[in-house]
């Protein structure tokens, strides 16, 4: 039972982190854009993980060196990353999305070389060169996934995935002043929220709670709820199993967004598209960490999501 539990959690996690994907797609169903989300999106993860820290028994620091964290963790880690992650969703399907997320740990590799904090691999240079085989292969053909796959559209969404890589690595290389991740993310959380209401107000996106709620208020909450919890089962499952166990979570957060977007948006894909996705995982496998190796830390969400 004990070997099976490190398992049942990766897989449930994959399944929460996978399912933020489709809900990030109905959020930006009516008109709904990215500042107006992100309020609300962070408010709630903030108070859910400021909440299970302050039952841990640990406070949110507020200290200068805390708060310029949070700041950095913000902005690189839910502000940026939202912002493009939502703006593509509006025009990508929500499998391509999911897909892309894939492309963290691939990305990470040469943020961590620039960074000096890991060293030069043929097998990962590979994994790199086998996912952006994949991403041109989404693009290139004149039908892709679900229709015509906007080339511009996944760049930006790449861009997403850019920041979850320098994120992570940053932490590798600099720490955390002893912050763990749940009060980092909390605090983050905060700082996000503070960022993206006034940008929500000045560029006319934010969303009143108080009329009456559709699909895209409820897909919001769910998704923050499954983020913060994924966030927090992915935390006690590096405790639990190690970090090279946990990380093999990217996987499952791929294919269950895939899963879950086909049975509840009734997405279909092209042949292309499962040529694409077999590529990215392929690279996946490459790049990540082995037993041995020292893990560069990164958001299997983004997503948030990094997560």
């Amino acid at each position: 039972m004990k070997g099976v539990l490190p398992f049942a959690a990766l897989i449930l996690i994959g399944a929460a982190w996978g399912g933020t994907q489709p809900l990030a797609k109905v959020a930006v169903s009516e008109g709904y854009r990215p500042f107006g989300i992100l309020v609300w999106q962070n408010a709630l993860v903030a108070v859910i993980l400021a909440g299970i820290t302050l039952l841990r028994g640990r406070s949110l620091r507020t200290d200068g060196v805390a708060l310029r964290l949070y700041l950095l963790i913000a902005v690189i880690g839910t502000v940026l990353p939202g912002l493009a992650s939502y703006s593509a969703a509006v025009h990508l399907p929500s499998g391509v999305l999911s897909m892309l997320l894939s492309s963290v740990p691939m990305l990470a590799f040469p943020v961590a070389l620039a960074l000096g904090i890991d060293v030069f691999g043929w097998r990962r240079l590979a994994g790199l060169s086998l996912g952006l085989a994949g991403v041109a292969l989404l693009v290139m053909p004149e039908t892709g996934a679900t229709g015509v796959v906007p080339a511009v559209w996944v760049a930006v969404a790449l861009l997403a995935s850019a920041c979850y890589a320098i994120e992570g690595n940053y932490v590798a290389r600099f720490g955390t002043d002893g912050l763990d991740p749940l009060q980092l993310l909390a605090g983050a959380s905060v700082v996000g929220m503070v960022l993206s209401l006034p940008l929500a107000i000045a560029t006319g996106q934010f969303i009143d709670p108080r009329g009456a709620w559709t699909q895209p208020d409820t897909a919001i909450v769910a998704s923050s709820l499954l983020h913060a919890a994924a966030y927090s089962g992915y935390v006690g499952l590096v405790g639990l199993a190690g970090s090279v166990f946990a990380v093999q979570v990217s996987y499952f957060v791929t294919l269950f967004g895939l899963a879950w977007a086909m049975l509840f948006l009734g997405e279909g894909y092209s042949g292309w598209f499962w040529g694409a996705l077999a590529l990215m995982l392929a690279g996946l496998a490459l790049v990540q960490p082995r037993p041995a190796a020292s893990l560069v830390p990164v958001r299997p969400m983004g997503q948030d999501a990094r997560r």
